[in-house]
Formats: structure tokens, C-alpha cells, sequence
């Protein structure tokens, strides 16, 4: 009796021995399985490109190659000329040698020497005249275009219509400052602000004056010390970027203290403005934003949201559209939702073994225009 008790003892624990080997296989092969879809979905969403595709553009990268709403703007050095997305030319405007240009909205100002022009977005020349002093920039809007004329630390800002008729100027107000950059806010850009650095105090100091074109002046800030280097103008207010802090005012540059924001460490590389709602900031770290950009995380702020995103592999750039962060690897099209912090990859099309190396900015058609050498391709994004 205690010999057939103890071969019974046996049997069961070789059957529960084959019990707990035949579990531990049947979870190896769950984890195996689980871990060839997740591999096959990975290479799906890092290989798509049958949902982008790339255009050769005819313009180099070296020739001011500039977003244009839907179109893009570039400088051969004697005309700019404007292309769809897609490279056919729309239209050539000659200027010669030596010009700068700035585009806003459906205009854009050109400047060589003391020349000034104004051209809508079709090619048509609104103006054409001398300032009657070298131009050092100029700034266009819905309805206005501002010149800063004269030497660097007496400059005149003039203010013009479309047409080229002055609506303002100012003559005094900036003796002994420089004048840094200026634009224009409100519903029919109908105010405007400008930066200037005041170099004869004891240190250095940036100041932010606000008016109304043609009637007065609204508000003067000091920003102190802090290289500030962009102003936005967002849901009525102006978010004011300097090396240290986001400061927000309001349209006479009476500051919200609530909408400080530190930034330092960050720098503002895109942005996306509504039509109604807050607008998408999108920030990464300074030391990654030089000449050469290496991005691996990103920043965004709209409205109260402060988010943070870590990038798949190191980007040549970054921009933001919509609801859509898009960054650019040499080989790798990256898309995640504003809301989420989960990039999806696409294959970038290009020719084998062009990878790209820098980004030039984003058509308001959803086309990224990004460089490989001095080659320019158009990039359809995913939506």
C-alpha cells in the first residue's frame, strides 16, 4: 500500500510539472506574438510613404527661400520670384541686386538701397518710390507697411498705406536707440509695435513701444537687459519672447502678470495663430537651435497648456500647424497630435542617399519645404 501511494504522489507532481511547463510556453508564445505585431506595427507607422510625397523645387536654399501663405517666395539676386508649392512659377518681380523683402499676409515689401516697393501677392506693384534715405528694413501688414529709414541710431519710421500714401511717422521718438523690429496687431493691423535697444544707459535696455497708426502713441515698456527677439500677437493679447520670460500685454502694453511665463533655456522656433482660439507656441532648447539644428524635445504653450515632447531621433527642424507638430529628421517625416506625445513616422521620400539637413518653414497648404544641400524639396504632410 505505501509503495502504489508514493508512485501516485509521483504522477502528480509529473503532471503538474507538465501543466506549469505547458503555461509557461503558451505565455512565452503570447509574448512572442504580442511582440511581432507591435514590431510590424512600429515599421508601419515609421515606413509610410505612400501618404507623402516630394517635389524637386527650382530655387536653391541659399536664395531666401520663404513660405508665402500657399506659395513660396525665393531671390536669385536680380528678381524674387514666387512658385506654388509644388514649383510652378507664378509670377517674377525684378528688382536688381542687393534687395531684402518681407512677406505678410497678401503683400510683401521689397528694399534696395533707399528704393521701397510694395507688391501684392499676384506680382502687382502698389508702390514703387525713394525714401530719400537708405532703408535699413521694413515691415508689411493687412493695411499698412512700416520703413525704418535713416542711420542706425537716428532713424525715421514711416508709416504707409498699400498704395504708398504716409499715414505717420516718427521721428523723434527713437534718437539714440536702436530700432530692432517692428509689426503690426489688432483685428485690421491697425496697431503696431516696435522693439528698440537704448545703448547710451548704463546697460543695455530693450523697449517696446505700441501705437495706433496715425493717432498716438499707446504704451512704452521696458524689458530690461533680456535679448528679446519675438512678439506675437495672440486673442488680443501680445506674447513678448525674451531669452528669459514670455511676458503677455495687453493691446496698449499694460502687462498681464498672470501670463509671465519662464522660458529660459528655450527659444521660440514656430508658431500657429487661429482665427479664433489660442495660439500653438512652439519652443526647443536654445543650445539645439543653432545655424545647425539638432532637436530632441520640443515645448509647446497654448492658451494654459505647457507641454513637453520628446522627439524619435534628432530633427533638423520643427513646426507646428493646426492641431500638428511636425519635425524633420535626415530620413523621417514626424507627426503627433498637440494634445498627445506620440510621433508617428513616414519615410521621407527623397532619392537614395539624400537625407535632409535643414527645414525653410511650412506652405499654408501643408507642404514642408526642407533642404538638402542647396536642393530644395516640397514635402506633402500627412494629416
Amino acid at each position: 500500500m505505501q509503495g502504489k501511494g508514493k508512485s501516485m504522489y509521483v504522477d502528480r507532481q509529473g503532471d503538474g510539472r507538465r501543466r506549469q511547463k505547458q503555461i509557461r510556453n503558451w505565455l512565452i508564445l503570447i509574448l512572442i506574438v504580442a511582440a511581432v505585431i507591435t514590431v510590424f506595427q512600429l515599421l508601419g507607422r515609421s515606413t509610410r510613404t505612400n501618404e507623402i510625397s516630394a517635389t524637386v523645387m527650382p530655387c536653391y536654399a541659399s536664395q531666401d527661400v520663404t513660405p508665402f501663405g500657399d506659395s513660396v517666395l525665393y531671390y536669385d539676386g536680380a528678381s524674387i520670384h514666387c512658385l506654388s508649392a509644388s514649383g510652378s512659377i507664378r509670377w517674377s518681380y525684378p528688382v536688381g541686386g542687393g534687395a531684402s523683402f518681407h512677406a505678410q499676409n497678401n503683400h510683401l515689401v521689397i528694399w534696395v538701397g533707399s528704393q521701397l516697393f510694395i507688391v501684392d501677392r499676384n506680382g502687382r506693384p502698389t508702390y514703387n518710390e525713394s525714401m530719400g534715405g537708405q532703408i535699413q528694413f521694413a515691415r508689411v501688414g493687412e493695411n499698412y507697411a512700416a520703413v525704418v529709414v535713416g542711420e542706425d541710431m537716428s532713424s525715421s519710421l514711416v508709416i504707409k498705406d498699400l498704395q504708398g500714401i504716409q499715414v505717420d511717422e516718427e521721428t523723434e521718438a527713437y534718437s539714440g536707440k536702436l530700432l530692432l523690429d517692428a509689426g503690426f496687431y489688432g483685428d485690421k493691423g491697425q496697431y503696431m509695435w516696435t522693439l528698440s535697444i537704448d545703448v547710451y544707459g548704463t546697460a543695455a535696455n530693450t523697449v517696446l513701444n505700441t501705437f495706433q497708426v496715425g493717432k498716438m502713441n499707446t504704451g512704452e515698456v521696458s524689458l530690461g537687459e533680456p535679448l528679446t527677439y519675438k512678439v506675437l500677437y495672440e486673442n488680443g493679447r501680445l506674447r513678448v519672447f525674451t531669452t528669459q520670460q514670455m511676458y503677455t500685454y495687453d493691446y496698449k502694453g499694460v502687462q498681464d502678470a498672470e501670463g509671465t511665463m519662464l522660458v529660459y533655456g528655450w527659444k521660440l522656433i514656430d508658431h500657429y495663430i487661429p482665427e479664433r482660439g489660442s495660439a500653438s507656441m512652439l519652443l526647443a532648447p536654445t543650445t539645439q537651435t543653432g545655424v545647425s539644428q539638432s532637436l530632441s524635445e520640443l515645448r509647446v504653450l497654448s492658451g494654459n497648456m505647457d507641454r513637453r515632447y520628446t522627439l524619435p531621433s534628432a530633427c533638423v527642424g520643427a513646426a507646428v500647424q493646426g492641431k500638428n507638430i511636425y519635425a524633420f529628421s535626415g530620413n523621417y517625416l514626424y507627426r503627433a497630435d498637440v494634445d498627445s506625445q506620440r510621433f508617428y513616422g513616414y519615410a521621407l521620400p527623397l532619392p537614395e542617399g539624400v537625407t535632409a539637413e535643414g527645414f525653410l518653414g511650412l506652405t499654408s497648404n501643408g507642404r514642408a519645404l526642407l533642404s538638402c544641400g542647396e536642393t530644395v524639396y516640397s514635402v506633402s504632410l500627412p494629416q
